[in-house]
């Protein structure tokens, strides 16, 4: 699993930097005169995402079970997924929606106290963002990222003495992660788009911790189409309850990401 020890303070950092860099741009920039206002415009990316998943799963008084699945593995219990980006923009500000849904089982990693068994997750991940262009390359802004997991266990767990008892239990969170957002752009208007963004949030409002990292680059072929492709990583830490009623889920979703753009 990915350490989120490890990218709290990098990602702290180059948020920072992000604001000490605008604001000298910034005053750089009052100097020119104003603009009128652009016009809006609109971009809707349907997107694919090929995910590995790392980490851990805990239900009421169950042991924890280890997430631990590449690409394939997913794919090929994949049940249900969509996923899409749309964002309206005037230029200097941008309005965000990121909207993603799994549906998937997995087979549970045997352990100390379980023989074997079954995940399954049902997943939905939506994010609204706002976005400030304070440079022509650089945007910063606030979302909240709204998680709702429905995850059920059905395991064969070892008991003292040998054999197992068969043992199942379901349930359903939803949560909210308020997030700090920096985003670096191509500028407007090149054929050769690339897009870098990082996130982090949670604060212990939601999950103790959450954080994402997004790398693009693609190509324009008109006005209207685009196709950009990169890799993605999720990192959510979330727990609350306790005996009965815990929920924990603590896992990484990360892989690679194709995206098909439609300008307007």
């Amino acid at each position: 699993m990915i350490d989120n020890k490890l990218f709290f303070k990098p990602l702290f950092f180059s948020l920072m930097l992000c604001l000490l860099v605008s604001k000298n741009l910034m005053a750089q920039d009052n100097g020119t005169a104003a603009s009128s206002p652009n016009k809006w415009t609109f971009i809707v990316e349907p997107y694919m995402m090929f995910p590995n998943m790392k980490g851990s799963v805990g239900l009421g008084d169950l042991p924890n079970v280890t997430v631990d699945a590449d690409s394939n593995a997913i794919l090929g219990h994949l049940k249900m997924g969509f996923m899409l980006n749309a964002e309206a923009s005037t230029g200097k500000w941008t309005i965000g929606s990121d909207f993603l849904y799994m549906d998937l089982a997995q087979g549970v990693k045997p352990g100390v106290l379980i023989a074997n068994g079954e995940l399954s997750a049902k997943q939905l991940g939506w994010e609204v963002s706002g976005l400030h262009n304070v440079t022509p390359w650089l945007e910063l802004g606030l979302g909240g990222l709204l998680n709702s997991v429905n995850s059920g266990l059905d395991i064969n767990q070892k008991v003292i003495g040998g054999g197992t008892a068969s043992k199942s239990k379901s349930m359903t969170k939803t949560w909210f992660d308020p997030m700090l957002i920096a985003r670096v752009n191509s500028k407007s208007g090149e054929k050769i788009i690339y897009q870098f963004r990082g996130e982090i949030g949670g604060f212990g409002i939601g999950s103790d911790l959450a954080w994402q990292m997004q790398a693009y680059a693609g190509y324009r072929f008109s006005k209207l189409f685009q196709i950009t492709a990169g890799y993605r990583v999720i990192s959510l830490d979330y727990e609350t309850g306790s005996g009965g009623n815990r929920f924990m889920y603590n896992v990484d979703t990360s892989g690679l990401v194709a995206r098909f753009g439609f300008n307007f």
